[in-house]
C-alpha cells in the first residue's frame, strides 16, 4: 500500500467525497497531499487519514477534534493517540446514549399524540 498515489479526482472517487470537501480538509490541515505544480497526489498516509476522518465524522466527532487527534499521532505516536481515543470514545458514547434516550422519549410522545389525534378525528365518523 506504500506505493499508493491517487490524484485529486481519484481521491474524491475512492472516498465518495466532493472536491469541495477534499479541498476543505486540506485547508484545515487534516490532509497534506504531495504537490507537483498544480497537481495533488495522495499517498498511503493520506488515504489512511481520510479513512479515519470519515469514520470519525460517522461517529459524530468534530473536524477540529479529529485534527487534534491526528496531530497526536504525528507528535507522540500510536500509543498516545490510542489513549486519547479512549477518552474521546467514552465521551461520544455517553453523548450518543443520552441522545438515544431523548429520541426514544420523543418517539413515544409523538406516537401517543398521533393515537389521540386519530381517535378524535375518527370519533365523529
Amino acid at each position: 500500500m506504500s506505493d499508493v498515489r491517487l490524484t485529486f479526482k481519484e481521491m474524491c472517487a475512492k472516498f465518495e467525497v466532493t472536491p469541495r470537501t477534499l479541498r476543505y480538509y486540506e485547508y484545515i490541515e487534516l490532509l497534506s497531499p504531495e504537490r507537483q505544480g498544480r497537481s495533488r497526489f495522495y499517498g498511503a498516509r493520506e488515504c489512511a487519514r481520510m479513512t479515519l476522518i470519515l469514520r470519525g465524522r460517522k461517529f459524530g466527532f468534530q473536524l477540529e477534534e479529529l485534527r487534534q487527534w491526528l496531530l497526536i499521532y504525528d507528535q507522540d505516536g500510536t500509543e498516545a493517540q490510542m489513549e486519547v481515543f479512549l477518552g474521546m470514545a467514552e465521551r461520544k458514547l455517553k453523548e450518543l446514549k443520552e441522545q438515544q434516550i431523548q429520541l426514544a422519549e420523543t418517539l413515544d410522545e409523538l406516537e401517543k399524540l398521533r393515537k389521540i389525534t386519530s381517535k378524535i378525528l375518527h370519533k365523529g365518523k
